[in-house]
């Protein structure tokens, strides 16, 4: 049986070498960035056409 300290730094090293979850975190990052911006658009776009659009069609019906 090896002693604890040698499994230990054998374990870690595995642990370091193994890329598995990586390219999972990475599209996890991409994705969230992605709907940061697609959310930041929408909220803009959003506001103008209330504010530029909403408004000119309530202007063009008297009142």
């Amino acid at each position: 049986m090896q002693p604890t300290a040698t499994r230990l730094r054998i374990g870690v090293e595995r642990f370091l070498r193994d890329e598995r979850g990586t390219t999972a975190i990475e599209y996890a990052l991409l994705a969230s960035g992605i709907a940061v911006a697609i959310a930041s658009v929408v909220v803009t776009v959003g506001s103008n056409l209330r504010d530029n659009l909403y408004q000119k069609i309530l202007d063009a019906y008297p009142s």
